[in-house]
């Protein structure tokens, strides 16, 4: 049986996309089969991952019925990936009145136990498709960059998890809050700290151990077509995420995760 893993915040540039294809890559490179899933209708995923661009099918055409999820998977060097576009922006989904909370579970089920975890990349809002994401996941994490703007609409999120806790999902867990852009040595980045805190504990969560710092080789490493991993492993941000993939092992029922470029 897979397991499914969101990486979701309302707020856009606090390290979606590199968290989702950080726990892709790494995951797959110590041999398990892996589905990323990209609900942004930015289409970075695919680009982290290696993917290109100007694929035949997105997750919009499986999402609406359009082609068998089979014939939409694109295959890259970090396992298989479900690829989106702008054309996701106005999906259209909301205009369906049955089961629309589980668009994506129902359209999921003929290739889910194909794979030992799903990572899905969801877009900078509370919508649709967040909803259906939060539907099919065991755990959610939450990036936050270290930055005050990074807290606002944070009881938003709050109340979409709760919500989808109590109707659609009763065993989604949160596993915890991931700082991304920290640094210790300012007043901010600790300040941000404390108030994660005090989110994490409303939410019945943790804010992770490891937080994630700058690095421009986070940035640089798609350009070249590589894993952050294999691209710079020397990276103090790319050493954090080894970091964080270990921290999280235990919970999402993974062995330690060792790459050494």
């Amino acid at each position: 049986m897979s397991i499914t893993i969101t990486v979701s915040n309302q707020k856009g540039g606090v390290g979606k996309t590199t968290t989702s294809a950080a726990l892709a890559s790494g995951i797959s490179l110590i041999g398990k089969r892996v589905l990323g899933i990209d609900l942004d209708p930015q289409g970075n995923l695919g680009f982290c991952l290696g993917a290109g661009m100007g694929h035949e099918y997105t997750i919009l055409d499986v999402l609406k019925g359009s082609v068998p999820v089979e014939k939409a998977l694109v295959e890259t060097d970090y396992g298989d990936l479900l690829v989106s576009d702008i054309s996701l922006s106005g999906s259209g989904l909301e205009k369906i009145t049955t089961d629309r909370e589980y668009i994506l579970r129902n359209a999921l089920r003929p290739i889910i136990d194909q794979y030992d975890y799903v990572i899905i990349d969801t877009p900078p809002a509370l919508n649709l498709l967040t909803v259906n994401a939060y539907s099919v996941s065991d755990f959610l994490i939450i990036p936050m960059a270290s930055d005050i703007l990074s807290l606002v609409g944070l009881a938003q999120l709050k109340e979409t998890i709760e919500s989808v806790q109590d109707t659609f999902n009763p065993g989604l867990n949160v596993l915890g809050i991931l700082l991304t852009r920290y640094n210790p040595r300012t007043l901010l980045s600790r300040d941000v700290l404390e108030m994660a805190g005090q989110l994490a504990v409303q939410i019945h969560s943790k804010v992770f151990d490891t937080k994630i710092r700058s690095g421009v080789a986070i940035a640089e490493a798609p350009a070249h077509g590589e894993s952050i991993f294999s691209y710079n492993p020397r990276s103090a941000a790319v050493k954090d995420y080894l970091l964080f993939l270990n921290e999280i092992a235990p919970a999402i029922h993974l062995k330690e995760v060792s790459h050494n470029g």
